[in-house]
């Protein structure tokens, strides 16, 4: 039994964090090397709708696409021996930083505001940034969002550290906190 207190040897781990944290690419090399199944949560609801992101939010807003978000949370993933890299808003909405926690082990990628905008700037494939002023955006919803990325289990900053850095301390520590 690990310190979940659940009977499976292998917790689902859970990325979170701002956009341009490096949640998908840490987390393919993290399950890379521990074998987990890397599941993105914003590719499996584009699979399941047919729909991009952003064409989601356009055509039926932010509110259903994070009920969307939470249903695949909920059930529409294994219960274990997963890495799940959730959008950025994903754990935002009343309730579901504690059914993630529920579900697994909670990591939080962690970047400052400039770092954020360096690593997304030009990328148009991120319907909350869209605006006239991104940095100024990200800067308000990271305020926002701030308090429930600190429910984490984990903190883990990201800033001056290689994908490989990053990815080696969540495993240090995710198996610290299973075994």
């Amino acid at each position: 039994m690990n310190s979940k207190g659940k009977n499976n040897p292998t917790p689902n781990l859970y990325l979170i964090g701002f956009m341009g944290t490096g949640k998908s690419s840490v987390g393919k090399i993290i399950a890379q090397k521990t074998g987990l199944t890397f599941i993105d949560s914003d590719q499996e609801i584009e699979n399941q709708t047919g729909l991009s992101i952003s064409k989601i939010f356009e055509t039926q807003g932010e509110q259903k696409f994070r009920e969307l978000e939470k249903k695949f949370i909920q059930n529409g993933h294994p219960e274990s021996g997963c890495l799940v890299s959730c959008g950025g808003g994903l754990p935002i909405p009343d309730g579901m930083i504690e059914i993630l926690k529920e579900k697994g082990f909670v990591f939080c990628l962690w970047a400052s505001v400039k770092t954020i905008y360096e690593r997304t700037s030009g990328n148009n494939q991120r319907p909350l940034l869209q605006t006239k002023n991104p940095k100024s955006e990200i800067k308000s919803l990271l305020e926002k969002r701030e308090p429930k990325y600190l429910l984490a289990d984990q903190i883990v900053n990201t800033e001056q550290r290689s994908l490989v850095q990053v990815s080696d301390l969540i495993i240090r520590k995710y198996n610290e906190s299973v075994y």
